[in-house]
Protein backbone atom coordinates (compact mmCIF):
# COMPACT_ATOMS: atom_id res chain seq x y z
CA UNK A 1 0.00 0.00 0.00
CA UNK A 2 2.86 2.43 0.69
CA UNK A 3 4.27 1.98 -2.80
CA UNK A 4 0.83 2.38 -4.31
CA UNK A 5 0.16 5.51 -2.32
CA UNK A 6 3.50 7.10 -3.25
CA UNK A 7 2.95 6.37 -6.94
CA UNK A 8 -0.59 7.64 -6.62
CA UNK A 9 0.42 10.97 -5.07
CA UNK A 10 3.16 11.48 -7.64
CA UNK A 11 0.53 11.46 -10.35
CA UNK A 12 -1.78 13.87 -8.56
CA UNK A 13 -0.44 17.10 -10.01
CA UNK A 14 -0.43 15.77 -13.55
CA UNK A 15 -4.00 14.54 -13.24
CA UNK A 16 -5.34 17.88 -12.01
CA UNK A 17 -6.81 20.14 -14.69
CA UNK A 18 -5.52 23.66 -15.31
CA UNK A 19 -7.96 24.69 -18.02
CA UNK A 20 -9.60 28.12 -17.68
CA UNK A 21 -13.26 28.13 -18.67
CA UNK A 22 -15.78 30.96 -18.56
CA UNK A 23 -19.15 29.64 -17.47
CA UNK A 24 -22.77 30.49 -16.75
CA UNK A 25 -26.17 29.45 -18.10
CA UNK A 26 -24.76 29.46 -21.63
CA UNK A 27 -21.74 27.32 -20.81
CA UNK A 28 -21.17 24.37 -23.12
CA UNK A 29 -21.67 21.10 -21.29
CA UNK A 30 -18.48 19.83 -22.92
CA UNK A 31 -16.45 22.35 -20.90
CA UNK A 32 -17.53 20.81 -17.60
CA UNK A 33 -15.10 18.55 -15.79
CA UNK A 34 -16.05 14.88 -15.91
CA UNK A 35 -14.40 11.63 -14.87
CA UNK A 36 -14.28 8.16 -16.34
CA UNK A 37 -16.00 5.24 -14.65
CA UNK A 38 -13.12 2.74 -14.81
CA UNK A 39 -15.26 -0.35 -15.34
CA UNK A 40 -16.89 1.06 -18.49
CA UNK A 41 -14.99 4.18 -19.63
CA UNK A 42 -18.27 6.11 -19.49
CA UNK A 43 -17.82 9.71 -18.31
CA UNK A 44 -19.97 11.46 -15.69
CA UNK A 45 -19.81 15.03 -14.35
CA UNK A 46 -17.67 15.51 -11.24
CA UNK A 47 -20.47 17.32 -9.36
CA UNK A 48 -23.78 15.56 -8.83
CA UNK A 49 -26.51 15.95 -6.23
CA UNK A 50 -27.45 14.18 -3.01
CA UNK A 51 -30.88 14.05 -1.39
CA UNK A 52 -30.21 13.24 2.29
CA UNK A 53 -32.31 15.47 4.61
CA UNK A 54 -33.02 18.27 2.11
CA UNK A 55 -35.66 16.19 0.31
CA UNK A 56 -37.31 15.09 3.56
CA UNK A 57 -40.48 17.10 2.99
CA UNK A 58 -44.20 16.49 2.77
CA UNK A 59 -44.52 15.40 -0.88
CA UNK A 60 -48.17 16.49 -0.85
CA UNK A 61 -47.18 20.07 0.05
CA UNK A 62 -47.25 21.72 -3.37
CA UNK A 63 -44.96 24.59 -2.41
CA UNK A 64 -42.34 22.29 -0.92
CA UNK A 65 -42.55 19.88 -3.84
CA UNK A 66 -42.29 22.72 -6.34
CA UNK A 67 -39.12 24.00 -4.69
CA UNK A 68 -37.44 20.59 -4.95
CA UNK A 69 -38.68 20.15 -8.48
CA UNK A 70 -37.07 23.49 -9.34
CA UNK A 71 -33.74 22.24 -8.00
CA UNK A 72 -33.90 19.02 -10.03
CA UNK A 73 -35.10 20.90 -13.10
CA UNK A 74 -32.17 23.32 -12.88
CA UNK A 75 -29.78 20.43 -12.29
CA UNK A 76 -30.97 18.68 -15.45
CA UNK A 77 -31.10 21.93 -17.43
CA UNK A 78 -27.40 22.42 -16.66
CA UNK A 79 -26.55 18.98 -17.99
CA UNK A 80 -27.44 16.81 -15.03
CA UNK A 81 -25.30 14.02 -13.73
CA UNK A 82 -25.69 11.82 -10.68
CA UNK A 83 -28.68 12.16 -8.37
CA UNK A 84 -28.16 9.90 -5.37
CA UNK A 85 -30.78 8.74 -2.88
CA UNK A 86 -31.74 5.85 -0.59
CA UNK A 87 -34.76 4.24 1.11
CA UNK A 88 -33.14 5.46 4.35
CA UNK A 89 -33.87 9.05 3.32
CA UNK A 90 -37.59 8.82 4.07
CA UNK A 91 -39.70 10.34 1.30
CA UNK A 92 -36.73 11.58 -0.74
CA UNK A 93 -37.24 8.98 -3.47
CA UNK A 94 -40.94 9.83 -3.69
CA UNK A 95 -40.06 13.52 -4.05
CA UNK A 96 -37.47 12.76 -6.73
CA UNK A 97 -39.92 10.57 -8.63
CA UNK A 98 -42.74 13.11 -8.51
CA UNK A 99 -40.36 15.82 -9.67
CA UNK A 100 -39.01 13.76 -12.54
CA UNK A 101 -42.55 12.97 -13.65
CA UNK A 102 -43.20 16.71 -14.02
CA UNK A 103 -39.97 17.32 -15.95
CA UNK A 104 -40.09 16.25 -19.58
CA UNK A 105 -36.38 16.06 -20.35
CA UNK A 106 -34.43 13.59 -18.18
CA UNK A 107 -31.42 13.48 -20.49
CA UNK A 108 -28.20 13.60 -18.55
CA UNK A 109 -29.67 11.94 -15.45
CA UNK A 110 -27.49 9.30 -13.81
CA UNK A 111 -29.82 7.66 -11.29
CA UNK A 112 -28.27 6.18 -8.16
CA UNK A 113 -29.96 4.70 -5.14
CA UNK A 114 -29.37 1.99 -2.56
CA UNK A 115 -30.68 -1.16 -0.93
CA UNK A 116 -30.92 -0.74 2.83
CA UNK A 117 -32.44 -3.77 4.52
CA UNK A 118 -31.68 -7.32 5.59
CA UNK A 119 -32.52 -10.42 3.62
CA UNK A 120 -32.83 -11.49 0.03
CA UNK A 121 -36.59 -11.05 -0.42
CA UNK A 122 -36.77 -7.76 1.44
CA UNK A 123 -33.89 -6.42 -0.60
CA UNK A 124 -35.49 -7.29 -3.92
CA UNK A 125 -38.83 -5.82 -2.84
CA UNK A 126 -37.19 -2.64 -1.63
CA UNK A 127 -35.28 -2.12 -4.86
CA UNK A 128 -38.41 -2.61 -6.94
CA UNK A 129 -40.27 -0.16 -4.70
CA UNK A 130 -37.48 2.37 -5.29
CA UNK A 131 -37.74 1.91 -9.04
CA UNK A 132 -41.47 2.53 -8.93
CA UNK A 133 -41.01 5.64 -6.79
CA UNK A 134 -38.48 7.08 -9.24
CA UNK A 135 -40.71 5.95 -12.13
CA UNK A 136 -37.72 4.76 -14.14
CA UNK A 137 -37.28 1.59 -16.23
CA UNK A 138 -34.00 0.88 -14.45
CA UNK A 139 -31.35 2.51 -12.27
CA UNK A 140 -27.91 3.39 -13.45
CA UNK A 141 -26.35 2.50 -10.09
CA UNK A 142 -27.57 0.36 -7.18
CA UNK A 143 -25.50 0.44 -3.99
CA UNK A 144 -25.56 -1.49 -0.74
CA UNK A 145 -26.16 1.23 1.83
CA UNK A 146 -23.66 1.28 4.71
CA UNK A 147 -22.67 -2.28 3.75
CA UNK A 148 -25.91 -3.60 5.27
CA UNK A 149 -26.09 -7.36 4.61
CA UNK A 150 -23.79 -6.90 1.62
CA UNK A 151 -23.03 -10.62 1.47
CA UNK A 152 -26.69 -11.20 0.55
CA UNK A 153 -27.28 -8.20 -1.69
CA UNK A 154 -24.16 -8.06 -3.85
CA UNK A 155 -24.79 -11.41 -5.62
CA UNK A 156 -28.29 -10.17 -6.48
CA UNK A 157 -26.90 -6.89 -7.79
CA UNK A 158 -24.39 -8.69 -9.99
CA UNK A 159 -27.24 -10.81 -11.43
CA UNK A 160 -29.32 -7.66 -12.00
CA UNK A 161 -26.40 -6.06 -13.79
CA UNK A 162 -25.95 -9.12 -16.02
CA UNK A 163 -29.65 -8.99 -16.88
CA UNK A 164 -29.62 -5.26 -17.69
CA UNK A 165 -31.79 -4.25 -14.75
CA UNK A 166 -29.06 -1.97 -13.39
CA UNK A 167 -25.87 -0.71 -15.02
CA UNK A 168 -23.47 -0.50 -12.10
CA UNK A 169 -22.96 -2.02 -8.64
CA UNK A 170 -21.58 -0.28 -5.57
CA UNK A 171 -21.35 -0.15 -1.78
CA UNK A 172 -21.39 2.82 0.58
CA UNK A 173 -20.42 4.00 4.02
CA UNK A 174 -20.47 7.46 5.59
CA UNK A 175 -18.78 9.78 8.11
CA UNK A 176 -15.82 7.49 8.77
CA UNK A 177 -17.73 4.38 9.79
CA UNK A 178 -16.64 0.87 8.85
CA UNK A 179 -13.63 1.83 6.76
CA UNK A 180 -11.89 -1.47 7.52
CA UNK A 181 -14.96 -3.38 6.34
CA UNK A 182 -15.11 -1.21 3.22
CA UNK A 183 -11.48 -1.98 2.44
CA UNK A 184 -12.14 -5.72 2.76
CA UNK A 185 -15.11 -5.52 0.38
CA UNK A 186 -13.18 -3.39 -2.11
CA UNK A 187 -10.37 -5.94 -2.16
CA UNK A 188 -12.63 -8.96 -2.58
CA UNK A 189 -15.51 -7.79 -4.80
CA UNK A 190 -15.70 -6.64 -8.45
CA UNK A 191 -17.30 -3.29 -7.64
CA UNK A 192 -18.02 -0.50 -10.10
CA UNK A 193 -18.49 2.20 -7.44
CA UNK A 194 -17.78 2.92 -3.80
CA UNK A 195 -19.16 5.83 -1.80
CA UNK A 196 -17.72 7.34 1.35
CA UNK A 197 -17.04 10.63 3.14
CA UNK A 198 -14.21 12.96 2.16
CA UNK A 199 -13.83 16.71 2.58
CA UNK A 200 -11.31 19.35 3.63
CA UNK A 201 -11.52 18.37 7.30
CA UNK A 202 -12.38 14.66 6.97
CA UNK A 203 -9.41 13.35 5.01
CA UNK A 204 -9.02 9.84 6.43
CA UNK A 205 -9.99 8.43 3.02
CA UNK A 206 -6.69 9.67 1.60
CA UNK A 207 -4.79 7.05 3.61
CA UNK A 208 -6.26 3.87 2.12
CA UNK A 209 -9.68 4.17 0.49
CA UNK A 210 -8.80 6.55 -2.32
CA UNK A 211 -5.50 4.87 -3.29
CA UNK A 212 -7.16 1.45 -3.12
CA UNK A 213 -10.01 2.60 -5.36
CA UNK A 214 -7.46 3.86 -7.88
CA UNK A 215 -5.52 0.59 -7.76
CA UNK A 216 -8.67 -1.51 -8.10
CA UNK A 217 -10.24 0.61 -10.86
CA UNK A 218 -13.31 1.54 -8.80
CA UNK A 219 -15.20 4.80 -9.28
CA UNK A 220 -15.56 6.92 -6.14
CA UNK A 221 -18.58 8.96 -5.01
CA UNK A 222 -18.00 11.41 -2.18
CA UNK A 223 -20.78 12.04 0.33
CA UNK A 224 -20.92 14.73 3.04
CA UNK A 225 -18.67 17.08 1.05
CA UNK A 226 -19.79 19.97 3.26
CA UNK A 227 -20.03 17.98 6.54
CA UNK A 228 -23.83 18.35 6.28
CA UNK A 229 -23.36 22.13 6.27
CA UNK A 230 -20.78 22.06 9.04
CA UNK A 231 -18.03 23.49 6.86
CA UNK A 232 -20.10 26.59 6.12
CA UNK A 233 -20.73 27.09 9.84
CA UNK A 234 -17.02 26.82 10.55
CA UNK A 235 -15.66 28.92 7.68
CA UNK A 236 -18.53 30.82 6.06
CA UNK A 237 -17.86 33.97 8.11
CA UNK A 238 -14.31 34.19 6.75
CA UNK A 239 -13.25 35.52 3.37
CA UNK A 240 -11.80 33.22 0.78
CA UNK A 241 -8.04 33.60 0.39
CA UNK A 242 -7.08 35.85 -2.52
CA UNK A 243 -5.40 32.95 -4.27
CA UNK A 244 -8.77 31.15 -4.51
CA UNK A 245 -9.23 33.15 -7.71
CA UNK A 246 -6.36 31.15 -9.19
CA UNK A 247 -8.63 28.12 -9.19
CA UNK A 248 -11.74 30.08 -10.20
CA UNK A 249 -13.46 29.89 -6.83
CA UNK A 250 -16.05 32.56 -6.13
CA UNK A 251 -17.51 31.13 -2.93
CA UNK A 252 -16.86 28.57 -0.22
CA UNK A 253 -19.01 25.88 -1.87
CA UNK A 254 -16.73 25.90 -4.89
CA UNK A 255 -13.63 25.97 -2.68
CA UNK A 256 -14.81 22.90 -0.75
CA UNK A 257 -15.91 21.00 -3.86
CA UNK A 258 -12.85 21.77 -5.98
CA UNK A 259 -10.63 20.36 -3.27
CA UNK A 260 -12.58 17.10 -3.45
CA UNK A 261 -12.98 16.68 -7.20
CA UNK A 262 -9.36 17.61 -7.90
CA UNK A 263 -8.30 14.35 -6.27
CA UNK A 264 -7.71 12.03 -9.25
CA UNK A 265 -9.36 9.04 -7.56
CA UNK A 266 -12.64 10.94 -7.05
CA UNK A 267 -15.26 10.43 -9.71
CA UNK A 268 -18.14 12.50 -8.36
CA UNK A 269 -19.12 14.54 -5.29
CA UNK A 270 -22.79 14.72 -4.31
CA UNK A 271 -23.62 17.85 -2.29
CA UNK A 272 -27.25 18.09 -1.22
CA UNK A 273 -29.28 21.29 -1.42
CA UNK A 274 -32.89 22.47 -1.46
CA UNK A 275 -32.10 25.83 -3.11
CA UNK A 276 -31.57 26.63 -6.77
CA UNK A 277 -28.97 29.32 -6.07
CA UNK A 278 -26.93 26.91 -3.97
CA UNK A 279 -27.24 24.27 -6.67
CA UNK A 280 -25.86 26.74 -9.20
CA UNK A 281 -22.88 27.46 -6.95
CA UNK A 282 -22.25 23.74 -6.50
CA UNK A 283 -22.40 22.94 -10.19
CA UNK A 284 -20.10 25.84 -11.02
CA UNK A 285 -17.36 23.94 -9.17
CA UNK A 286 -17.26 21.60 -12.17
CA UNK A 287 -15.88 24.42 -14.35
CA UNK A 288 -12.63 26.33 -14.50
CA UNK A 289 -9.24 25.55 -13.06
CA UNK A 290 -8.79 22.84 -10.45
CA UNK A 291 -6.08 22.85 -7.78
CA UNK A 292 -2.89 20.91 -8.32
CA UNK A 293 -1.10 19.08 -5.51
CA UNK A 294 0.64 22.21 -4.20
CA UNK A 295 -2.58 24.20 -4.18
CA UNK A 296 -4.45 21.39 -2.43
CA UNK A 297 -1.87 21.53 0.38
CA UNK A 298 -2.41 25.29 0.65
CA UNK A 299 -6.17 24.78 0.87
CA UNK A 300 -5.72 22.34 3.76
CA UNK A 301 -3.32 24.71 5.52
CA UNK A 302 -5.72 27.62 5.17
CA UNK A 303 -8.78 25.89 6.64
CA UNK A 304 -6.77 24.23 9.40
CA UNK A 305 -5.40 27.65 10.38
CA UNK A 306 -8.93 29.06 10.54
CA UNK A 307 -10.22 25.97 12.31
CA UNK A 308 -7.53 26.19 14.96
Amino acid sequence: MKLSRRRFLQGLAAASTALVVKHGHSAAISSRHSRIIPSSNERIPVVGMGSWLVFAIDPDDENELASREAVIREFLKRGGGMIDSSPMYGVAQDVIGRSLKRIDDHSGLFSATKVWTHGNRQGMLQMEDSRLLWNLPHFDLMQVHNLMDWQTHLPNLYDMKDEGEIRYVGVTTSHGRRHEDMIDVMRSQPLDFVQFTYNLLDREAEDYLLPLAADRGIAVIINRPFQRGGLFKKFGRYKLPKWAADIDCENWAQFFLKFIVSHPAVTCAIPATSRVDHLQQNMAAAYGRLPDLAMRKEMVKYVEKLHG
